[in-house]
Order: structure tokens, then C-alpha cells, then sequence
């Protein structure tokens, strides 16, 4: 189905895709769009685009959470070749210029960015913050615009303060749910890659996901989305019901107080308005 025009909600969040194949996610409104991440080709980004009547030529900025291939491996063509701003730390694009996935380097497109600095795009206020990760650096993202805040958390090796601090002042909440702890220890992966998911530097586990979405959750949380699920690791309904039932033990009940969906990794999202 393509949308040939915006409804009464004004912005428009979905993902082009999640997980370690590749990571995108648009947020945008009629006039003006951003992505975070660019780790899907561009005509699969274009197709996604086109499925929700949003023009490739609206896309004004790209946020890079961080260097690893599955969410930077077309930011080069994205950004002088088609002239879109790319905003990274300066570490973070240290890594970019370094990572030989990366086949165009940056130059007039680059925008450094500091953590807890707020700067703007169009319609968007944004801050980058740390998240812990075994890349040369991590950022999650606070996103305001007209009095909403869309907060994106992936690649987490745990919970911060930091994370906490800024995810409880979401309205729309990405957050990573990357592995069912059972389905990884008693899964394929050999032992030091097991410890480098769980060690506190890498992903976040099911369990560990829904009880910090249960601990945050208040009246002003409106949409939760499960990205960066493992494919070998996890399955989309494990990681639903696991943050379901959650929420449920705090007597927050699904599509009823909150809407919550898992992103897959190869399909375009639901679109979600607000």
C-alpha cells in the first residue's frame, strides 16, 4: 500500500529494518524526514520510502548511533553523493572513515556532533547520550518536536543512568531486545561470543529489556518498539510476550495503555503517527 498523503498526524515514525543485516529507521513529517542509522541499501531505502508517500529528497540529516557495518555500510552513499548530512561524534566518524564497508568517505556531508549537546534539524531537537557498547563509541538519541520525545537505544550492553535518565522522558521508546537468554545459551554461537553478547558491553537480553521498560513505564509512554532481535537467538513472539508480560505484572496492559511491536530485520514496520 502506498500513502499518497499525510493523515491529520502530523509526524511519521517506521523502520526500513533492524537487526544485524542492517539498521534504518525514519521519523519525519510531510515537508521534512530524518533517518538514524544507514545500514540497508539505498533502494531499499527508497522502496520503504515510497511505501508511505515519503519522497527520497525529503530526507534532510542522517544520525549515526555508531561504527559498526549493520548500521553505517551505505552512510557514504548517502552523504556526498546525494548531499545529506551525516551527524556523528567525532570517534564515531573516526570509525566510519576507518570501516572498509564504508565505500565513499565523507567530507562535505560530515557534521560532528558532541554527547549532551543539543542541536537542530528542521523540526527536530536533538541530544546524543552514551550507551555502552563494544563499538568505538555509542549514542542513543533524544528526539523532541512539538512537545513529543522519540527516544532510540540500540546495540545496549546494559542499563545506564544515563539511559534510564532519558528513556523516562519518552513519549515513543526504540529500545533493543536482542536475545532470549535460553535460546542463547544453549544455542550454536561458540563460547567467547556468547560472553561478548552478555558481558555488559553488547546486547541487551529479553529479560533484562522488558524490565527496564516495565520500570519506566508512566502515563506519557505512548509506543514501545523491540529492535535489534537476533535471528539466531530470539523470535519475535518470545521477546513480545516477554515485555508484555512485564508491563502486565505493573498492571500496564498492552494496546490498551501502551502500544508495543518487535521490528524485523529484513521488513519495512508498521507506520505509526502521532
Amino acid at each position: 500500500m502506498q500513502y499518497d498523503l499525510f493523515s491529520q498526524y502530523k509526524y511519521r515514525f517506521f523502520s526500513l529494518g533492524s537487526g544485524s543485516s542492517g539498521n534504518c529507521y525514519y521519523l519525519g513529517t510531510k515537508e521534512n524526514g530524518i533517518l538514524i542509522d544507514a545500514g540497508i541499501g539505498i533502494r531499499n531505502v527508497t522502496k520503504a520510502l515510497r511505501e508511505y508517500g515519503v519522497a527520497f529528497e525529503k530526507i534532510k540529516a542522517i544520525l549515526i548511533t555508531h561504527d559498526h557495518a549493520d548500521h553505517i555500510k551505505t552512510v557514504g552513499c548517502f552523504g556526498d553523493k546525494y548531499n545529506i548530512p551525516v551527524y556523528a561524534t567525532e570517534t564515531v566518524h573516526e570509525g566510519i572513515q576507518r570501516n572498509r564497508v564504508v565505500q565513499a568517505n565523507l567530507y562535505q556531508s560530515k557534521r560532528v556532533i558532541e554527547k549532551e549537546v543539543p542541536f537542530t534539524i528542521t523540526d527536530f531537537n536533538i541530544t546524543a547520550f552514551d550507551v555502552p557498547h563494544d563499538s568505538i563509541e555509542n549514542v542513543g538519541y533524544h528526539i523532541e518536536f512539538e512537545g513529543q520525545a522519540l527516544v532510540v537505544v540500540t546495540d545496549i550492553g546494559r542499563i545506564t543512568d544515563k539511559i534510564r535518565d532519558y528513556a523516562c522522558r519518552a513519549n515513543h521508546l526504540v529500545i533493543e531486545a536482542n536475545y532470549d537468554e535460553y535460546m542463547l545459551q544453549t544455542g550454536r554461537y561458540p563460547y567467547y561470543l556468547k560472553e561478548r553478547i552478555k558481558n555488559g558491553m553488547g546486547h541487551l537480553s529479553n529479560r533484562l529489556s522488558a524490565e527496564f521498560i516495565a520500570s519506566i513505564y508512566n502515563e506519557n509512554l505512548r509506543n514501545i518498539w523491540l529492535c535489534h532481535l537476533s535471528q539466531d537467538n530470539n523470535h519475535p513472539e518470545i521477546a513480545f510476550k516477554t515485555v508484555e508480560q512485564a508491563l502486565a505484572t505493573n498492571g500496564v496492559v498492552v494496546n490498551r495503555d501502551v502500544k508495543l511491536e518487535t521490528l524485523s530485520r529484513y521488513k519495512v514496520s508498521g507506520l505509526r503517527e502521532f
